[in-house]
C-alpha cells in the first residue's frame, strides 16, 4: 500500500502521457482515451489528497514561491505564444524562396483571383490512392490563399455514388467548378487549366473567333506538321469557340465575329474580301493577319492604310544558327512595349518570316506598335532571286528588323446613325485592332510548342478580343543544382577530401595521444 500511495504521482503522469499520445495517434479511439485520461486524473487527485500535509507544507517555503513565479511566466510566456499562433492562423502569410517560384502562383493567375466577384466551388472527385489529389489540394490552397471567394472539398466516388451520378462524373481525378448555375470541369492539375476553368465559368458569353480559308490556307482541323489543329485546342481551353470563314462565299459577315485571324493565305483574296475585311475594320473589328514571304497577294498594299510596312523580303537571322536553327528562323528575345509583350519573357522564333514595321504615315487615329524585333545580326534579304545569302550594303536593310506590329484605330460605321452624335460616341467608345505577323508557321503544330511561339500568338488573340485575362502559363521546371568540374578540379577535390583531411585528422589524434603518453 505505501508502494502504491508513494508512486501515484508517477503513475498519473504515466495514464496522461499516454493518453495524450493516444489521442494524437488515434484521435478515433475516443472510449479508451477518455478512459486512460480519466485513470490519470483520478491519480493525481488520490496524490494529492494522500499528501495533502506536505504539499501545504510545501506551499509556504521560499522554493516554493521562486518555483511559482517561475511557473506564472512560463504560462504567460505560452498564452502570448498561443495568442500569436492564432493569430498568424488568421492571417498567414507564404513565402517561396525556390528560384523558380515551384510553390507559387503566376502574377496571370493572382490577378484572376483578384478580380473574382462571387464565389467559386471545387469538388474534386479523387478516389484513394489517386497522387494527383495532393497536387490538386496544394494548389487550390494556394487559390484560397489568395482569394476568399475560393472554396473547395474532395469526394471520393467510391463512397459517393449519390454525387458521381449527379455532376455525372465519368473519370477519377475529375474536377467540377461551381460558379451560380455555371458549371465547368476539368481532369488536370495544371495551374493553366485550373485558371482558365476559373474564366469560363466566370465570363459572361463565349467569344467566335474565325479562320479565313479558300487562299492556300492551312487547316485548324489538320493535324500533321503544316496545320493549326493545335492552336484551335488552345483557343478552345481559353474558352473560345473556333471557326472557319469563305468570305467569298458568304453574303455578310457573321456578327459573332470577335476575332478574324487570316492564317498565311498563299493566293491573293477576292476584291469583295477586302472589301468586306475593309468594312469589319471600321467598324471596329478585330483582325490577326499572318502574312508570308514570297507570297503573291495585295496584302502589303492593303495594310499599308492602316500604318503598317511590308516589304518583299526574308529575314536573316545569324544568331539562330547558334541556336540550333538555320539563318531562316530568326529569333527574338527582346520586346517593345505593349499589353501584348508585357510580363512575356519567353524566345519566339518565326520559321521563314518577312519583315513587319511601323510606316512612316499613318492613318488618323490610328496608333501603331512594333511587337517584336530580331537581333543587330539579322537582316532584311530583298535580293531574293541570288543563289547565295549575304548582307549586300545599299540595297538590304541592316537588324534590329521587325517581325510584328499592333494598331488600334478609330472605328468609323458605315451606317449612319439616327440619333445626333451617337454614331461618333460609338466610334470613341470601341476601337479596331489589328495584329500582324511575319510568319504564319511559328503557330502550325510543328512549331506552336517552340519556347515561347504558341505563348506569343495567345497573348496577341487575347490582346486583340479583349481578354488580357486569359493566359497560357509556361511550366514551371526546376534546375538542375549541379556543378561542372573540370578533370583537375575533380582531382583536387578528390585530394583534399578523400586523402588530404583524413590524413591531417589522423596526424593530429596521432600526435596527441603520443604527447600525453610521454608525460
Amino acid at each position: 500500500m505505501d508502494t502504491i500511495k508513494k508512486h501515484l504521482n508517477e503513475a498519473a503522469g504515466i495514464f496522461l502521457l499516454v493518453g495524450l499520445i493516444g489521442l494524437i495517434i488515434s484521435p478515433q479511439e475516443r472510449t479508451a482515451i477518455l478512459i486512460v485520461f480519466a485513470l490519470g486524473l483520478a491519480a493525481l487527485a488520490a496524490h494529492v489528497a494522500l499528501h495533502w500535509k506536505a504539499l501545504k507544507q510545501g506551499f509556504t517555503r521560499k522554493s516554493f514561491l521562486y518555483s511559482g513565479n517561475l511557473l506564472l511566466v512560463v504560462l504567460l510566456v505560452l498564452a502570448i505564444l498561443g495568442l500569436a499562433n492564432y493569430f498568424l492562423s488568421k492571417h498567414n502569410y507564404r513565402a517561396d524562396f525556390t528560384s523558380a517560384k515551384l510553390h507559387s502562383l503566376s502574377g496571370q493567375s493572382v490577378a484572376v483571383l483578384k478580380a473574382l466577384e462571387t464565389d467559386i466551388a471545387f469538388k474534386g472527385f479523387f478516389r484513394e490512392g489517386n497522387y494527383g489529389r495532393a497536387a490538386m489540394e496544394n494548389l487550390l490552397k494556394l487559390y484560397a490563399y489568395h482569394s476568399g471567394h475560393i472554396k473547395f472539398e474532395f469526394i471520393d466516388p467510391d463512397k459517393n455514388p449519390g454525387l458521381v451520378k449527379r455532376y455525372d462524373v465519368t473519370q477519377d481525378g475529375t474536377t467540377v467548378l461551381e460558379a451560380g448555375e455555371k458549371e465547368g470541369r476539368i481532369t488536370t492539375t495544371s495551374e493553366e487549366d485550373v485558371t482558365n476553368a476559373l474564366i469560363k465559368v466566370t465570363r459572361a458569353e463565349k467569344k467566335v473567333l474565325y479562320f479565313l480559308e479558300g487562299h492556300g490556307e492551312q487547316s485548324i482541323d489538320e493535324t500533321g506538321d503544316n496545320g493549326f489543329a493545335t492552336v484551335k485546342g488552345e483557343l478552345e481551353k481559353l474558352g473560345y469557340e473556333v471557326k472557319k470563314q469563305t468570305l467569298a462565299l458568304a453574303d455578310r459577315f457573321p456578327k459573332d465575329c470577335a476575332l478574324l485571324v487570316v492564317p498565311g493565305p498563299q493566293k491573293d483574296l477576292l476584291p469583295n474580301e477586302y472589301d468586306t475585311i475593309r468594312t469589319y475594320i471600321q467598324g471596329g473589328g478585330r483582325v490577326l493577319f499572318l502574312v508570308d514571304p514570297e507570297t503573291p497577294t495585295l496584302l502589303p498594299i492593303f495594310l499599308a492604310d492602316y500604318g503598317f510596312r511590308l516589304e518583299n523580303d526574308i529575314v536573316v537571322d545569324t544568331v539562330s544558327r547558334l541556336l540550333g536553327g538555320d539563318y531562316f528562323m530568326p529569333v527574338v528575345s527582346e520586346y517593345e512595349t505593349h499589353p501584348i509583350t508585357e510580363r512575356f519573357g519567353y524566345a519566339t522564333f518565326f520559321p521563314y518570316a518577312r519583315s513587319v514595321e511601323v510606316a512612316e504615315t499613318k492613318p488618323e487615329g490610328a496608333t501603331v506598335t512594333a511587337l517584336a524585333k530580331t537581333s543587330p545580326n539579322s537582316w532584311s534579304e530583298r535580293e531574293l532571286d541570288q543563289q547565295e545569302v549575304k548582307f549586300a550594303e545599299g540595297k538590304d536593310k541592316q537588324g534590329p528588323v521587325g517581325l510584328a506590329a499592333a494598331a488600334e484605330i478609330e472605328a468609323k460605321p458605315a451606317e449612319p446613325s439616327p440619333a445626333p452624335g451617337e454614331a461618333e460616341a460609338k466610334a470613341a467608345a470601341i476601337k479596331a485592332r489589328i495584329a500582324v505577323i511575319g510568319d504564319s508557321d511559328f503557330a502550325k503544330n510543328r512549331y506552336y510548342g517552340l519556347s515561347g511561339n504558341g505563348n506569343f500568338f495567345l497573348n496577341v488573340a487575347n490582346w486583340l478580343t479583349e481578354e488580357a485575362d486569359l493566359i497560357a502559363i509556361q511550366p514551371k521546371t526546376r534546375t538542375p543544382r549541379t556543378i561542372q568540374l573540370t578533370p583537375s578540379q575533380g582531382r583536387l577535390v578528390f585530394l583534399v577530401s578523400i586523402v588530404l583531411l583524413p590524413l591531417a585528422a589522423l596526424v593530429l589524434g596521432v600526435s596527441v595521444w603520443a604527447r600525453r603518453r610521454s608525460q
